[in-house]
């Protein structure tokens, strides 16, 4: 009874956001409404000069409803970076999409059609993403795929040839890709 009962509580936490499982997850300084970032204690101390050029890579679709759990952590990952003193002007972010996440992508009324009438969540967060310089970028040939076309995706989504396309040219350009 006593491993059931510890089953299920383990089982529970894992089913449950991170954020909702500690009072220690907080807004960031730069994205207030997603991002949520803890305090740590580090050891592992961040030089004064550090810089990052980081793109992050998804295919998951967030479900109707919810923001993609890449943009999430994309907008964690400037957060954390700038209240651990880092300058925003020295974090470069890019979030390359693929496969089913293209959806997210898209605007309201071709999320809407998809999504039995659901509006899409991840627009607010796309847009303050790309006011903070973040790329947002759709591989065309998932694209073509699920007949996405360059009109139908959110204001300041770009489209790429493909996903391995953007990721080859993020990286000629010093990007490291995030395997979270």
């Amino acid at each position: 009874m006593r491993k059931t009962a510890a089953a299920l509580t383990a089982l529970c936490l894992a089913a449950t956001p991170l954020a909702a499982q500690s009072d220690a997850f907080h807004a960031g300084p730069v994205f207030t409404e997603f991002g949520q970032i803890a305090d740590v204690t580090t050891t592992m101390p961040i030089p004064g000069d550090a810089s990052f050029a980081v793109a992050f890579d998804t295919s998951t679709r967030a479900d109707a409803g919810e923001i993609n759990r890449t943009l999430n952590s994309a907008a964690r990952f400037i957060n954390m970076h700038v209240a651990a003193g880092v300058p925003r002007e020295n974090i470069r972010v890019a979030v390359v999409v693929h496969g089913q996440a293209s959806l997210d992508l898209t605007r309201p009324a071709f999320y809407a059609a998809r999504q039995d009438g659901a509006d899409n969540a991840n627009a607010p967060a796309i847009a303050a993403l790309l006011a903070n310089n973040v790329q947002i970028i759709l591989c065309g040939q998932t694209a073509a795929y699920y007949e996405i076309g360059v009109a139908d995706l959110l204001p300041g989504v770009d489209m790429a040839l493909s996903a391995m396309t953007a990721h080859a040219l993020l990286q000629q350009d010093g990007f490291t890709v995030n395997p979270f």
